[in-house]
């Protein structure tokens, strides 16, 4: 069992990198508004890229991080989220699915669901980090396509569901309508709906809580290092899904030690 479980793991892995490459195409061609159908080509000179340069991570490595053909520097995006990918899949199978019970049961399509959830995630991360826009391409599906698997699926409380999504998108349109969108921007208020549908309550206040905590640390020591100022806009997407994938992974956990710690 140890052995079949390895090599799973190792094939989630392999294959994370795998979607991760996949998802810097997405990032690219969404934001050229180029269609996804077509060979992948380098981003400088345009030539089309072989099989030898399409090795997720070891091709950017083999080839120092430069094109084959007009050897400018690849941006470090690549590998980045090639990694970052394979590592979010095999967490998410070791937490969910390590165990007899899903080599009994295959509950594969809970599987795909969480993969194709934490790739939306990854691609409005990068989108949001690089451009300061949340792609309503991604986000809008994957809002439909959480709410509605988490209803059939009967694997959550739908009260609890419910709850989860109103206490994030009222918190941040709040804010938003406040503050006249300077503060806080729409497509924030809409992935707090995601957060909410995926995460529910009371996951949901720790991911946003989170979400603010790491923003504030980050914010002041960017503002310490002189790289942005207290009029400079930081994007806040990019803190909210690190807050969803820590909800996600560990919201139970922490949950509990704060509620024993706290009485």
């Amino acid at each position: 069992m140890t052995d079949i479980f390895f090599l799973l793991s190792l094939f989630i892995f392999i294959f994370g990198l795998c979607v991760g490459s996949f998802l810097n195409v997405v990032v690219y061609r969404l934001e050229k508004k180029e269609s996804l159908k077509g060979r992948s080509f380098c981003p400088h000179c345009r030539h089309k890229l072989s099989w030898k340069d399409l090795f997720p991570v070891l091709s950017f490595i083999f080839l120092r991080g430069k094109c084959r053909y007009c050897h400018k520097k690849i941006s470090a995006q690549y590998p980045l989220v090639e990694l970052s990918t394979a590592f979010v899949f095999w967490a998410i199978f070791i937490d969910k699915f390590a165990s007899t019970a899903f080599l009994i049961t295959g509950d594969i399509i809970n599987l795909i669901f969480l993969f194709y959830i934490a790739s939306s995630l990854i691609v409005i991360f990068v989108y949001d980090l690089r451009h300061y826009i949340i792609p309503d391409k991604i986000l809008l599906p994957a809002i439909v396509i959480t709410f509605l698997y988490q209803i059939f699926s009967f694997k959550v409380d739908i009260l609890n569901l419910l709850l989860g999504m109103v206490i994030g998108s009222v918190f941040f349109l709040i804010i938003f309508l406040i503050s006249r969108g300077r503060w806080m921007g729409f497509g924030d208020v809409k992935l707090a709906v995601l957060m909410g549908a995926l995460l529910g309550f009371p996951n949901i206040l720790l991911a946003l809580f989170s979400a603010f905590f790491l923003g504030a640390i980050i914010g002041a020591l960017l503002m310490f290092l002189k790289k942005k100022n207290f009029k400079s806009e930081i994007p806040f997407g990019p803190f909210l899904i690190i807050g969803t994938f820590i909800a996600m992974f560990y919201g139970t956990e922490i949950i509990k030690w704060y509620l024993v710690s706290s009485f």
